[in-house]
């Protein structure tokens, strides 16, 4: 019957995933398209991957994804995943970037949607890489065929198990970026977890705006979806004046992003109070960066509906702690508890720590990688006696809750005092004009560094960066007021939303405030 789903703990592949779910329930749709059913969309990956394998690619095989958001990304993800190694890209890259990225993967091909204008196509061309054209049927939303002009027979300089499904590059803030595997067992663990931790069922739909090139997007929104027999709404990506024409549009249970898309969609709540009373939410998630308590607060009343914030990372394909959904206990300010692999806090000596005790938080279990790709020094210092080192740093409560203080790269050195930017966060966000806040650090020649902020004003609030210094030393101790303050009407982020602290002061032209 429609909306009948079997769970089936020992799924082992992506085609066991969709064939658990009832084949005629929507799984992909988008705007102005409608769904495809599951027995359409397993067809569709059984078909796809099959003329990959009939062209020459083997398991081993890297294949580089770069299309605009939207159905055809997931199910073309799904395709190549279930046939070889996916690496999707970001459309928005340059072609040099193209260049590194193609080249740093060793990929055998590049799928492109057809009719798309991208420098990949000339990157891949440079470096001697089969292009394919992936052409929409423009029926059901998330259906194609593959156009794949010669046969693949580059290989990869590069050796990979046959179980990895997905490479992922890290931001690479500081360094080079490293290559992240992800094995089918990885990627469904992960859809497992979450769709679990939220109660998701196949009555839900997901209206994602999240990028597909993100583990966010991949894992969070569309996988975890699919895991639970859902329905996957792909939009062509965050667009906040359509958000809520698409949420009147499609009536979605739930949709996850990061905190900046949160603000940006809560700045135009008030416009649309018929429609979130027309199209209610059954719950709202938040990952990918710290959820101030304030925004969390101002989210729930606006919506009527529990905020659940959560904790990922890519070498977790995504979820390693969440809250929980009503009536179980949320504690605003924390990112919940264990959701899915082991989480623990360990010191600079590698013992574990107990409650409240601040250190690394380390990571274990089935969605966890197994290592980078080809980089034994970064392996090196990323595990300790079995345990992922994710650079965050944090504490846990007696009860399993998990606080995080900050990331351990990003900790303000101010005179040997470790400041955790998130606090200042904070407490700039309580003062009623700022909307949006983030601290960072700025080089200073006497102490290391120096706290800087910058702030987004709410529409029509008034604010100079004298009053916002002024509120932050009643709140924080003088070492932790913002010696140099910001005033912009946006804040530079990463391509998925993310906001950078790394090198903000120098994006910002702030290079010393001495």
């Amino acid at each position: 019957m429609v909306g009948q789903y079997k769970e089936n703990i020992s799924q082992t592949s992506i085609l066991d995933m969709l064939r658990a779910a009832n084949g005629e329930s929507p799984a992909l749709s988008g705007v102005g398209r409608c769904a495809c059913t599951y027995r359409d969309l397993l067809r569709l990956v059984e078909l796809s991957a099959e003329k990959l394998r009939a062209a020459g690619v083997k398991p081993g095989n890297r294949i580089a994804l770069v299309m605009p958001n939207g159905p055809e990304n997931a199910s073309a993800f799904l395709s190549i995943a279930s046939a070889c190694v996916c690496a999707p890209l970001n459309p928005a890259y340059r072609r040099e970037e193209f260049e590194f990225y193609l080249a740093d993967l060793g990929a055998s091909a590049v799928v492109i949607e057809s009719g798309m204008d991208s420098p990949a196509r000339d990157a891949a061309r440079a470096l001697g890489i089969v292009t394919i054209d992936l052409l929409p049927s423009g029926v059901a939303a998330g259906l194609f065929d593959l156009a794949i002009p010669v046969e693949i027979t580059r290989k990869s300089d590069h050796s990979v198990d046959a179980d990895v499904a997905m490479l992922l590059h890290t931001s690479g803030t500081t360094s080079k970026p490293k290559i992240v595997p992800l094995t089918r067992a990885n990627l469904l663990a992960s859809g497992r977890n979450i769709h679990r931790a939220l109660r998701l069922s196949p009555a839900d739909r997901c209206l994602n705006v999240m990028p597909l090139f993100h583990i966010h997007g991949i894992c969070g929104a569309f996988l975890s979806s699919l895991s639970a027999g859902g329905e996957v709404v792909c939009t062509p990506g965050f667009v906040a004046p359509s958000f809520f024409a698409w949420m009147d549009a499609f009536s979605p249970t739930w949709y996850t992003a990061v905190p900046t898309m949160h603000q940006a969609i809560l700045s135009r709540s008030g416009a649309n109070r018929e429609v979130i009373a027309r199209r209610p939410l059954r719950f709202i998630r938040s990952s990918s960066a710290a959820l101030a308590p304030s925004l969390m607060a101002a989210m729930e009343n606006a919506f009527g509906t529990p905020v659940i914030e959560s904790y990922g990372m890519t070498e977790a394909a995504h979820q390693m702690a969440s809250n929980e959904l009503p009536p179980s206990k949320r504690k605003p300010g924390s990112v919940g508890r264990a959701a899915g692999p082991r989480v623990a806090i360990m010191n600079g000596q590698g013992a574990l720590l107990g409650p409240g005790a601040i250190g690394e938080v380390v990571i274990r279990g089935d969605n966890v990688t197994r290592g980078y790709a080809s980089n034994p020094a970064a392996n090196e210092a990323a595990f300790c006696n079995g345990w992922l080192r994710t650079g965050d740093q944090g504490r846990m409560d007696d009860e399993g809750f998990l606080y995080l203080t900050g990331r351990l790269k990003e900790l303000i050195n101010r005179g040997g005092e470790k400041i955790s930017p998130r606090e200042i966060d904070e407490v700039l966000l309580e003062h009623p004009a700022v909307a949006q806040a983030v601290a960072f650090g700025i080089p200073d020649p006497a102490l290391g560094e120096v706290v800087g902020a910058a702030i987004v004003l709410k529409g029509g609030a008034a604010a100079t960066p004298r009053t916002i210094r002024e509120f932050a030393s009643l709140h924080l101790a003088d070492f932790k007021v913002p010696q140099h303050v910001v005033v912009l009407d946006e804040i530079p982020k990463g391509p998925t939303g993310k906001i950078q602290r790394i090198g903000l002061a120098q994006r910002l032209g702030i290079e010393s405030v001495a």
